[in-house]
């Protein structure tokens, strides 16, 4: 009774926001009662946001008169604009505090969502949460908290965030973790985002980095292979920044590291059974098992084979067998090693090949120095260019020897440790020049081919296959330029041995000498009989040393012959020269006995002779001791 005097009392006018109590529920309508002398209506649709079953009779809601009287004589209100008023109101207070409201999401437009807050507000994309979503259908029909970012009263516009809302919870809590987060701790997380270096992990409000390197004991290239975004997970917490507010986490960490007790599994000698994972040009990686990986060098490969590159025997992918060489615990290293699967032919390559014994192969390579002979498969003895031929000169082995071809040999050395074999073609026969004397003697006559032109003299062969220095001197009675003029490599001549010396084997031929009579022979006998090596052959003894080196080409000397210069009739002569006459000969007797010119040397080709004047401007190799014997006379 009081309450409707109170409520008489009351003066209504448009515009005014009032309370009324729900005494009807109609299909499109709701009746309200204000305590004017009419009832009220208000759409049924106005309460679209409440739900029906739960407005019945009785209930008091706010309504604002639109107008005392319609048509019919009753009282126009409206709940939605009394609410919009209100809500305004409350809003604006709101906004001006600084605090949150509560609200729907009505609908999904282009560039975020309608929000009924008591009015309608605009949520845009980028406010929604912390990354932006993708499909905004999803929070319609959802109630969530949000702060007023824009309000404009005039054109009734409002602006809302749900971001901000978010990171100040995200704050919040990061600052919490921060305090109880320990390294060791175990923590759930969302896998947030994936980068080639790692995954930034969500651990409710706080980001931890997991480094690539701390997912997994075994090899991945990148994050993508074990993880995915929006995955959970367990991490360990590695360290904690909390001035930086950084944190390493680590997934491989909850597993036992396998390099623990590793040599214990795998013990050095022993076999092991692994994948090829990665090739590069010193090696090969096989993994054993996840996180534990060895190295294969190329040097383990192949006992006998030369591999430049792993890649020429095995396959990333390949499943393989090796054996433990070596564990280094603290660099997480193992050496491992394929050839030790099969045994070292170089264990049993002195006995095999005993020094002595025949050998035969054919020629793989040739090099300066010698040739290399193919014994077995990976497994090649050498034939050093001094160990072709008892008496030939060989400056190349190609002289003699060429690739493919078939030969025999003699083992001369098996060195395990260096893995070498030495072996000689010449040892297959006897040195000829240890019946030297019982094969040739001064003076005897010979028959030879001529091997080779230098700018000196003439090679000959000779039987046996040893060769003789034909001086370009002993050619002919008469002066010779050049060699080639008188004698061609193959040619057959005749021509009588002055010079035996076995200790250097030597033989000096004289092709002019060969035609001599009787008479004459005898004569050149006593001559030769009385030449001494070193002195009066000491130009023939240079030409062997120099031959093949084309600076002592150039200082070859010729050989006076008896007509143009005897010895004995050169005393008198140089009785008379002067001191300084006698220095070019003294200098030639110290140029022969410069030490032999080295196996690799090439020979001189002819176009590399010596000038004609050369013969003519030298003294003779004789005069030297006539000139030392002309002294006491003086």
């Amino acid at each position: 009774m009081e309450e409707a005097m109170a409520q008489s009392q009351i003066s209504y006018v448009a515009g005014q926001i009032v309370k009324g109590t729900v005494i009807e529920i109609r299909q499109k309508e709701v009746m309200i009662d204000i305590g004017y002398k009419s009832e009220g209506s208000v759409p049924s649709n106005e309460f679209s946001d409440h739900d029906e079953e739960e407005l019945k009779l009785g209930d008091v809601v706010d309504v604002q008169i639109v107008r005392l009287e319609d048509r019919e004589g009753m009282v126009e209100l409206s709940h939605e604009q009394a609410i919009f008023k209100q809500n305004w109101e409350n809003i604006k207070t709101i906004c001006e505090e600084g605090g949150c409201i509560k609200g729907r999401v009505k609908a999904a437009v282009k560039g975020g969502l309608i929000v009924n807050v008591g009015v309608e507000a605009f949520l845009p994309s980028s406010q929604i949460d912390i990354i932006t979503p993708r499909d905004l259908d999803v929070f319609v029909g959802n109630t969530y908290d949000f702060k007023v970012m824009k309000l404009n009263l005039e054109r009734q516009n409002i602006v809302l965030s749900r971001r901000e809302l978010i990171e100040e919870e995200r704050s919040a809590k990061r600052a919490k973790l921060l305090d109880d987060m320990m390294p060791g701790d175990i923590r759930k997380g969302t896998v947030k985002n994936l980068t080639d270096f790692g995954a930034f992990i969500d651990l409710n409000g706080l980001d931890g980095l997991l480094h690539i390197t701390d997912m997994s004991w075994g090899r991945i290239t990148h994050p993508s292979q074990m993880l995915a975004t929006g995955q959970e997970l367990e991490v360990v917490v590695l360290d904690v920044n909390k001035e930086s507010e950084r944190v390493s986490l680590g997934l491989k960490q909850k597993e036992a590291n396998p390099w623990d007790k590793i040599e214990e599994k795998y013990p050095i000698g022993g076999k092991v059974a692994g994948k090829v994972v990665n090739l590069m040009p010193y090696g090969a990686f096989i993994e054993l098992e996840p996180g534990v990986e060895g190295l294969v060098h190329v040097s383990e490969l192949s006992w006998t084979k030369r591999i430049n590159k792993p890649s020429e025997v095995l396959k990333a992918g390949e499943d393989i067998e090796a054996v433990v060489l070596g564990i280094n615990q603290d660099e997480q290293k193992i050496s491992l090693g394929i050839r030790q699967l099969d045994t070292n032919p170089w264990d049993l390559a002195e006995e095999k090949y005993k020094v002595g014994a025949k050998v035969s192969g054919k020629i793989r390579n040739l090099t300066s120095y010698g040739a290399f002979m193919g014994l077995e498969e990976g497994l090649d003895a050498m034939i050093h260019v001094s160990d072709i031929s008892w008496t030939r000169r060989v400056n190349h082995p190609s002289e003699v020897l060429k690739k493919g071809m078939d030969v025999e040999a003699q083992v001369l050395e098996v060195d395990r440790e260096n893995q070498r074999i030495s072996v000689g073609i010449k040892q297959l026969d006897d040195d000829p020049w240890d019946k030297i004397a019982e094969l040739y003697k001064i003076g005897d006559l010979v028959e030879g081919k001529v091997s080779k032109l230098a700018s000196f003299g003439a090679f000959v062969g000779l039987d046996h296959d040893i060769d003789g220095l034909v001086h370009i001197s002993q050619v002919s009675e008469e002066r010779v330029e050049k060699i080639k003029d008188v004698l061609n490599v193959g040619e057959e001549v005749t021509a009588r041995v002055i010079k035996i010396d076995r200790s250097d084997r030597r033989i000096g031929l004289s092709i002019k000498a060969a035609n001599y009579s009787q008479e004459q022979l005898k004569e050149e006998e006593a001559v030769l009989d009385a030449l001494k090596p070193g002195e009066d052959l000491v130009a023939l003894q240079h030409a062997f040393d120099t031959f093949g080196d084309d600076e002592g080409e150039s200082k070859a000397v010729a050989i006076k012959t008896k007509e143009e210069a005897p010895a004995k009739e050169e005393a008198p002569a140089k009785e008379e020269a002067p001191a300084k006459e006698e220095a070019p000969a003294k200098e030639e007797a110290r140029a022969a006995e410069e030490p032999e010119a080295p196996a690799e040397t090439e020979p001189p080709t002819e176009s590399e002779e010596a000038p004609a004047e050369t013969a003519e401007e030298a003294p003779a190799a004789e005069e030297a001791p006539a000139a030392e014997e002309a002294k006491p006379g003086e």
